[in-house]
């Protein structure tokens, strides 16, 4: 079925629209939701209250491109899980790899998100990722997007895992001289 009539049954309020939803997108959401968790059924439970706000984000929502409305979807989930499960302890799954990997091109939470809203950064960032090269902007959301390992990118665009890791090297520190030059810190 394709993503339009699938959006048209959520706007119907028709339950098939679930369904519809689980058969074209649950692998896919699965394989964000365990990126970030490392846990098959705690990955399930994100995809499963996916499906729930798809239900109540469409209507009034109407995505264009169901596939990225999901993914942020079971994205945001998996990330809350992943903090709740790990308030008292450290580790586990991509996450806490890509969460300190990433520190290195922000000043730190609390400094960005008092001089700037996080939708601005998160806008500068997708711009700055729009003007790299296919490579390199595909390496760098596999990894900070969808949480997937440095092996899995590598196995992906036939790259050695060096490669990789040299790709994303290169690419933070271009994206930490973007924030800088966009204000958002001083170097």
């Amino acid at each position: 079925m394709e993503d339009n009539q699938i959006v048209e049954l959520y706007w119907q309020r028709n339950e098939a629209a679930i369904k519809e939803t689980d058969n074209k997108y649950g692998a896919y959401c699965f394989h964000i939701a365990d990126n970030i968790l490392d846990n098959k059924e705690d990955a399930e439970e994100c995809v499963n209250d996916t499906w729930l706000h798809a239900w109540n984000g469409i209507p009034p929502q109407k995505p264009k491109r169901l596939r990225m409305f999901l993914a942020k979807i079971t994205r945001n989930l998996s990330f809350n899980c992943f903090n709740a499960r790990n308030a008292k302890k450290r580790g586990g799954g991509e996450i806490a790899l890509v969460l300190e990997e990433l520190s290195e091109c922000l000043a730190g939470q609390a400094d960005v998100e008092g001089a700037y809203e996080a939708k601005e950064l998160g806008q500068s960032i997708r711009s700055f990722v729009w003007v790299l090269p296919e490579r390199e902007g595909n390496v760098f959301v596999r990894r900070y997007f969808f949480t997937e390992s440095v092996a899995a990118i590598a196995k992906r665009y036939a790259l050695s895992e060096n490669n990789v890791m040299v790709i994303l090297s290169r690419t933070r520190k271009r994206v930490k001289a973007h924030l800088a030059k966009e204000g958002y810190f001083n170097e």
